[in-house]
């Protein structure tokens, strides 16, 4: 990572002492996942008050279902934090897993089917990565047009069928735990990738490097940081990250459809802000999106035990998506517009 960073990114006083603003930006962040810790309680209270919660078909069935979701959250939760967005994570795994299925059903050896498929992903997220980092347009409008893109790219090559013939071999990871445990296969590659990405983050000049993007990213590149190469490359990581949790979700449902996913890039948007990533850039942490993750699961188990409605269940995701950006960021909103303010009089 020595070629990313040239310079140290935590600037300090005259005294050593780290400034004001990373102290601020600290406690919030404790805070904030202080806070998930308590609703983690509430909801893990609310779940065991529901009958056959306790067991572990429960804990099977709440990997299966976030699994896929907390993947794609972790490279959003990097995007995020330097300012940007990706909406297109959920169309891309849609691509991805269309791809596999096709070429398996063309006679494709399935591993050959799967590489392609990650290549795809790659591609995908270099495509977003030029247009943001390279050209300077906002994420926001990019990221709307290739989620068209992809699914629109999804929706020809299969149609309305879908390829149902993959190996058993495989798709038996979506059928039982791994190694006789109640731990769904995308539950372990999600815990294996978190504390990847926490010790980059946390541990490493460049997780620093994030976080000083996201603070002040006309600063950090005076700093020395080379800002749109770093963030070229989170899209490409998110692109191929949203492609393999396009294969695993293929495999696992043991069928390929061009609309598969469809929606749930609200579900990891929410869950990264939820986590308590600032949707300003500069904030965040991967235990706060562990535990956001963890909260989503335990409530969507719940609400499906005693048969809450999706359409409610996606009411109650909106409305924990908008307090996670009105508290943690409100505040900031408000200094931001005071200082358009002074500056318009």
């Amino acid at each position: 990572m020595s070629d990313i960073v040239a310079t140290p990114v935590l600037k300090k006083s005259p005294n050593g002492a780290v400034p004001p603003s990373e102290r601020l930006s600290l406690r919030s962040a404790v805070r904030w996942e202080s806070g998930l810790i308590v609703v983690l309680i509430a909801a893990l209270w609310f779940g065991f008050a529901q009958p056959n919660f306790a067991s572990g078909t429960t804990v099977f069935f709440m990997g299966y279902n976030m699994g896929e979701i907390a993947i794609m959250a972790l490279p959003l939760m990097l995007i995020v934090m330097i300012g940007e967005i990706d909406l297109s994570v959920a169309s891309m795994l849609g691509l991805s897993g269309t791809l596999m299925g096709l070429l398996f059903q063309d006679g494709w050896n399935i591993y050959l089917a799967m590489l392609a498929a990650l290549v795809v992903g790659a591609l995908g997220g270099a495509l977003n990565g030029v247009l943001i980092a390279k050209l300077g347009l906002p994420s926001i409008a990019v990221t709307i047009g290739t989620l068209g893109l992809f699914r629109g790219l999804a929706e020809p090559l299969l149609g309305a069928n879908s390829v149902s013939n993959f190996p058993a071999s495989l798709t038996k990871i979506g059928a039982a735990g791994v190694f006789g445990t109640h731990f769904s296969f995308s539950t372990v590659v999600f815990v294996v990738l978190a504390i990847i990405f926490g010790v980059v983050l946390h541990a490493t000049p460049f997780g620093r490097s994030l976080f000083a993007i996201g603070l002040q990213s006309e600063a950090a590149r005076f700093s020395g940081i080379r800002v749109d190469r770093i963030k070229f490359w989170l899209y490409v990581l998110s692109g191929v990250l949203c492609a393999f949790a396009g294969i695993l979700f293929s495999l696992k449902n043991a069928s390929a459809r061009y609309d598969q996913g469809t929606g749930l890039e609200l579900n990891v948007v929410a869950v990264v802000l939820f986590g308590g990533v600032s949707i300003f850039g500069g904030r965040g942490t991967v235990f706060g999106v562990v535990l956001s993750v963890l909260i989503f699961g335990t409530l969507q188990s719940a609400m499906t035990i005693i048969n809450i409605d999706p359409q409610i269940q996606n009411i109650i995701i909106g409305v924990l998506l908008l307090i996670s950006v009105i508290i943690p960021n409100g505040g900031e909103a408000l200094r931001r517009i005071r200082a358009r303010t002074r500056r318009s009089v």
